[in-house]
């Protein structure tokens, strides 16, 4: 729970919806968090902070989607949502310009948002919310493009093609003496 997560905006965005909502996770913000989700009246939203694998992963069965409010460029990759996809869940993260984007493609593979923009994530989350059907379509397409890019043998395939063109680049060039 850092401040480049903007789960600040997620409580906001969550505030009169009753969906709910389970945080995982511990950080410097999390005693803050707990009051705003207080203030707001948020007893739908839950913190159940670090959880073990075996934990994380029924919960990952069990969600509707994967709500990623980050919106700086500190959140380089996003983890949460690559595991999301492995889970064949729908996800709604923030345009950021970063691997959250080639992670998460907006209608596709779940919705993107304008960073810190609670009302957004909010209309996101009942988007998907309300339509299940949508949520479930999505969930395939994102379970389908982690299966193309993102599992352990995809990545080291895609790996080793990188070595070997660079490794071929430098003996053209030191062929040619460049």
């Amino acid at each position: 729970m850092r401040y480049y997560k903007d789960l600040h905006i997620l409580l906001e965005a969550a505030q009169g919806t009753g969906y709910p909502i389970v945080i995982v996770g511990a950080g410097p913000l999390e005693q803050e968090l707990r009051q705003q989700a207080l203030a707001l009246g948020l007893d739908h939203a839950h913190f159940v902070g670090r959880l073990g694998e075996e934990d994380k992963v029924a919960l990952l069965q069990l969600c509707t989607a994967i709500l990623f409010p980050s919106h700086l460029r500190s959140e380089a990759f996003g983890i949460s949502l690559l595991e999301g996809a492995m889970y064949g869940k729908p996800m709604i993260s923030s345009e950021i310009g970063t691997g959250t984007s080639y992670i998460n493609i907006d209608i596709e593979t779940g919705l993107v948002v304008p960073p810190s923009d609670p009302l957004a994530f909010r209309e996101a989350m009942r988007a998907l919310w309300e339509n299940p059907d949508r949520a479930k379509a999505m969930g395939i397409c994102a379970l389908q493009r982690y299966e193309q890019l993102f599992t352990a043998e995809r990545m080291g395939q895609e790996m080793a093609k990188l070595y070997r063109e660079v490794l071929q680049q430098h003996r053209f060039q030191a062929k040619s003496g460049q």
